[in-house]
């Protein structure tokens, strides 16, 4: 099993939401995300989970981490909520961590669930000004990757999003996920 985290971040202060909004809508960033993880398991967040349209995402399997087992899914066949992220150490099959901040928190400071890959979007334009909410940054899950990963040398540009792969120091990386993953990038937008 390979773990997998893809975000989308704001450059400078890492947000990736504003209160539920994720604040910038670029076509090319969602068609990369749905590249990426159709079909494959991912992990969400309660937030996460329904912020979905129609509180799914076709041709993927979610897993969503919620302290309640009884919390009611749109697709009992291909979701399933899990309340012990410990659960997921022996998991499998590749997981994709897609969010919220909590759930991606929760992965980069627990031994055992830290992602061999990070596919780290970096949005480069202004954040709008008439969204309201809180900030929701990943800046804690940033200092970790600066700390125990290594960026592949190739970056990916696109619409104003800086694309870079980063791989787990002294980790076994699944050559197949990231062979997927840069033919994607490369080839992107062409």
């Amino acid at each position: 099993m390979t773990k997998i985290s893809i975000w989308c971040r704001h450059v400078g202060d890492s947000i990736i939401g504003i209160g539920p909004n994720i604040p910038w809508s670029i076509p090319s960033d969602m068609k990369r995300f749905k590249h990426l993880t159709t079909g494959n398991t991912l992990v969400v967040g309660k937030n996460t989970y329904e912020s979905f349209p129609n509180r799914t995402l076709p041709n993927r399997k979610l897993l969503v981490v919620y302290p309640d087992l009884d919390y009611e899914v749109s697709d009992k066949e291909n979701h399933k909520v899990i309340n012990n992220l410990e659960q997921l150490k022996d998991y499998e099959n590749d997981l994709f961590v897609v969010g919220g901040a909590s759930i991606y928190k929760a992965f980069y400071t627990t031994e055992g669930l830290k992602p061999e890959i990070a596919v780290d979007c970096v949005y480069q334009g202004d954040l709008p000004t008439n969204l309201s909410g809180d900030p929701v940054s990943v800046s804690a899950c940033i200092e970790v990757l600066e700390k125990e990963y290594t960026p592949l040398p190739q970056t990916f540009t696109l619409d104003n999003i800086i694309t870079t792969v980063w791989l787990k120091k002294n980790a076994f990386v699944s050559q197949e996920a990231v062979k997927k993953i840069l033919n994607y990038l490369e080839t992107e937008g062409k």
